[in-house]
């Protein structure tokens, strides 16, 4: 021990560098997870129309409802973002946001959230290694759990899991191990690059 700290090889420059990684690395994972989820929704939507054509040839009529349902589970989903920012801007601010500023104020909800959490992401990474074990897997995975299935139910911004069907909870869970997999590659590159 030195000056009342702990002595190791990990400096405090360290820890902002892998900050800095992290943060960069959680905006990218944010908007590549958005990318993900919109071809996600198409393929659904595309699925959803080749079921409906191919009930209609069986002279069925009905549609198996299973891309709809994904959808509306999907829409709730990013008003999470939207009821957060509103939360916000009425606690705050005392302004409720108007249509247009809710579209705006959720996506910097969704960026602020994806990038403060790279963050964390990063800066542990320069404490604890073995957090980076699993390419973010397991990070997307935690961030999945914590925030969708666990805060947001619990802070009233979405129904709880159990009210969603088992396809909105892959979506979920998928979009997440993108978004794990995405900052890690970008933390560990950039955390390279500082070097």
């Amino acid at each position: 021990m030195r000056n009342g700290r702990r002595a190791d090889s990990r400096g405090e420059g360290d820890v902002w560098k892998g900050l800095a990684a992290g943060l960069i690395g959680g905006l990218v994972a944010s908007w590549t997870m958005n990318r993900f989820q919109d071809v996600w929704m198409k393929l659904s939507a595309f699925s959803e129309q080749s079921q409906g054509a191919r009930d209609e040839q069986q002279g069925d009529g009905q549609n198996s409802g299973q891309g709809e349902q994904q959808a509306k589970g999907d829409e709730e989903q990013d008003d999470t973002t939207v009821k957060a920012a509103s939360a916000i801007s009425e606690g705050i601010f005392d302004h409720e946001l108007t249509k247009s500023e809710k579209k705006i104020a959720g996506s910097a909800v969704h960026y602020s959230l994806g990038t403060g959490m790279g963050g964390l992401y990063g800066t542990v990474a320069e404490l604890a290694p073995e957090v980076t074990i699993g390419a973010g897997l397991p990070f997307g995975a935690a961030f999945w759990l914590v925030v969708d299935e666990g805060a947001v139910p619990l802070l009233g911004l979405s129904k709880g899991p159990t009210e969603y069907p088992l396809s909105t909870h892959a979506y979920a869970l998928a979009s997440h191990f993108v978004y794990g997999l995405t900052a890690e590659a970008i933390r560990r590159a950039v955390r390279c690059a500082f070097e």
